[in-house]
């Protein structure tokens, strides 16, 4: 009989050898990736306080002595770029070359039919006194009376100053929060503003429990299952920014109501950085009534973003109360009143109030006819920028997954990139490279342990975008996008994800004092990031 294979034009195919379980291992191998392989994620860990908690004490300079007792909370992404950024030439003295596309904060100059920009701010003698710890009277009673003129008209309950807390930035409302709030279970989501992991960190009597959102659902917070997360886990705590810092996206209508209506049921509901018009007269009477829980308000108004809703129909929808004056540090947090005496207590040992002259100077910002016309003009000038900014990046082929529909945040997706500029950390090297700064992703991956590779976050593949810039700041940052992706289609990855600059040596002319009270030079020497 013939061996010989079948010679017919209607050859059987021959079935596929099933690959060996070798192979499989070898494939999945292959395919792995870990922090360790990479420069830019060994940068990112060699910062101080982002090493993996509770297994060596963590210093900038592993071979100094360790301060007993001293330990990094770990670096906020702005201050952690803004460090990257130093150690490849960044100044402030020369940041008009560099576009910084990472700072969370709005362009301060005057905007096109917007309220004229403060240029001077009286000083009256009594105001070189400390300032109550809750703010000065008048600047939370000027709080109450705008909200009770947007939201409360014709109602019976109403805003007192006894429901305002000043406080000198988002940061240090969040801080006092976070102070007298007992041993409880805390809900917190995936991503969320970066803050969330050092206050988490620090403040060990809240007890962090994740909850991821998904891009399929638009970051949305499934309310019903935090529902039964309450019931099923314990959960005393909700803390959430909304609008949502990355995503753009923001909680609102019956969400919105619901998650606020969870206070009546015994749960603290912080939403950080909300905007006037999210809160639902629902979440207006949580505030002013006595009730079994909390529903509190930490608003950025004249320190923090200008919270945007830029929709084509709806310019004057109020969502938007913001002053664009970052370095005022001038916020306010809003809930019941036993809240704020608490805070009083805690913001006396924390910070000790905010700068008495500034808001006093802030207390004529908060007319409701100015607020009116700066919010209609800071839509319709953010919603430009945004627009163009999305518009560039599909030039550049980098369509964003989810626009945003409030902030002025893009939370881009790099996973169609070519590796290695697919991963938020080496992107945001390579941008170092042209002067320009983002935030990679994995700062807001609310992860307080620091101890996952973060080639498992689910936040790796990402970058936060501000449009917070002027237009030509921002354009100069899409040109540096424009030519890191050219260069990779040209020449190819091989020379990205290595080689980056780790530390900054610069000579200052400063002095420091000798024993002898004499003062001499010295050479400061920027320590290894």
């Amino acid at each position: 009989m013939s061996t010989s294979e079948p010679t017919s034009d209607h050859e059987p195919t021959p079935s596929r050898t099933p690959p060996r379980f070798q192979d499989l291992v070898r494939d999945v191998i292959r395919q792995y990736r870990h922090e360790k392989e990479s420069e830019a994620h060994q940068i990112f860990r060699g910062a101080a306080g982002h090493q993996p908690k509770g297994v060596v004490p963590q210093t900038v300079n592993p071979d100094e002595e360790t301060v007993p007792g001293i330990e990094h909370p770990g670096s906020t992404g702005v201050i952690y770029c803004s460090d990257r950024a130093m150690a490849n030439g960044f100044s402030y003295a020369n940041s008009h070359e560099w576009a910084n596309l990472g700072q969370g904060a709005p362009e301060v100059g005057p905007i096109p039919n917007a309220p004229a920009r403060p240029t001077s701010i009286p000083i009256p003698i009594d105001s070189l006194e400390y300032a109550p710890t809750t703010g000065v009277k008048a600047l939370r009673e000027a709080v109450a009376n705008l909200y009770n003129a947007t939201y409360r008209g014709g109602k019976s309950s109403q805003y007192t100053y006894e429901n305002v807390c000043i406080v000198p930035g988002g940061r240090s409302g969040l801080s006092r929060v976070a102070a007298v709030i007992g041993d409880v279970y805390t809900s917190f989501q995936i991503p969320d503003y970066t803050a969330y992991d050092q206050v988490l960190s620090a403040f060990k009597r809240l007890v962090p429990v994740p909850t991821a959102l998904d891009a399929k659902t638009k970051y949305k917070l499934d309310i019903q299952q935090t529902k039964k997360d309450i019931q099923t886990q314990g959960l005393a705590v909700i803390l959430a920014s909304n609008p949502r810092n990355p995503t753009g996206q923001v909680i609102k209508g019956n969400d919105l109501k619901e998650l606020a209506a969870l206070g009546r049921e015994g749960t603290t509901v912080i939403l950080d950085e909300a905007c006037y018009a999210f809160m639902a007269p629902p979440a207006s009477d949580l505030v002013v009534s006595s009730i079994p829980g909390t529903y509190i308000q930490t608003m950025s108004t004249i320190m923090a973003s200008p919270f945007l809703q830029p929709t084509e129909k709806a310019p004057l929808s109020p969502t938007s109360q913001n002053w664009r004056l970052p370095g005022w540090r001038i916020c306010w947090v809003i809930g019941p009143k036993n809240l704020i005496t608490a805070l009083s207590q805690s913001g006396s040992f924390l910070d000790g109030g905010a700068n008495h002259p500034l808001q006093l100077a802030a207390i004529p910002l908060l007319d409701p006819s100015l607020v009116a016309l700066e919010k209609v003009a800071l839509q319709k000038h953010f919603k430009a920028k945004r627009d163009h900014v999305l518009s560039r990046l599909h030039a550049l082929g980098l369509d964003v997954d989810i626009p945003p529909n409030s902030t002025f945040y893009i939370w881009l997706n790099l996973e169609k990139l070519p590796e290695p500029l697919n991963n938020g950390l080496v992107f945001f090297e390579e941008l170092l490279k042209h002067k320009t700064i983002v935030i990679p992703g994995i700062f807001f991956d609310i992860n307080p342990a620091h101890r996952r590779n973060l080639f498992n976050s689910p936040c790796h593949h990402y970058v936060r975008l501000s449009f917070g810039p002027p237009i030509a700041d921002l354009d100069k940052g899409l040109d540096a996008i424009g030519q890191v992706l050219q260069k990779a289609r040209r020449t190819g990855t091989r020379h990205m994800g290595h080689g980056y600059k780790k530390s900054i040596d610069i000579t200052l002319d400063t002095q420091v004092p000798n024993v002898n009270g004499s003062l001499s030079p010295t050479t400061p020497t920027f320590a290894q990031i």
